[in-house]
Order: C-alpha cells, then structure tokens, then sequence
C-alpha cells in the first residue's frame, strides 16, 4: 500500500517535514505545494535531507515558480492535473495539515 504525503506549509516554521520524512515508506511519495516549495532552496537542512532521502518527490510547478525556486533535477515538477494523477495512482493521500 503506498501513501502520497502533500505537505504545503514551510519546513522554516515548523517540523512537519521532519515527521513526515520519519513516517514515509519506501513505496510511498512526497508532494511539495505552496510554502513547502521553500524546502528545495539548495544549501538549506531541508533541501539536504530531501536529498539524502532519495525518496520520490513531486513539487507543484506553479508554486516553485512563484516563489523563484529552482526544482533539482532528482525532483518531479508537476501540474494539477498530474497531482490528481497522484492521487489516484496511490492507495492513500495524507495532507499534512
């Protein structure tokens, strides 16, 4: 069974992205939308355990472009119609809300 963990709030104001990256599983995805597009920015502790992870790992293009963040190449840009993909393609969607 794989999740598809969406996480929008900034890893700067709080740990939801740590929490997440203990509890995700190995045929499990992560979404970045909104403020977490910010966990992207090269050299930054965020960027560096999305890194070292190696999991797979989608960013919603208009919201990284919006926030002038370059997506690394080990990273998926997505639209919204590939985020319902997503969803449909994983057993189960947790928003970390």
């Amino acid at each position: 069974m794989s999740t598809l963990h969406v996480l929008s709030h900034s890893p700067f104001g709080d740990d939801r992205l740590s929490s997440c990256l203990r509890l995700i599983g190995a045929n499990d995805a992560l979404l970045l939308s909104g403020d977490a597009a910010y966990a992207l920015q090269p050299g930054t502790a965020p960027f560096s355990a999305l890194y070292a992870r190696g999991l797979k790992l989608y960013v919603l293009a208009e919201d990284a472009r919006a926030r002038a963040i370059a997506i690394p190449d080990w990273a998926d840009a997505i639209d919204y119609p590939a985020f319902v993909e997503l969803s449909i393609h994983h057993d189960k969607v947790n928003s970390w809300l």
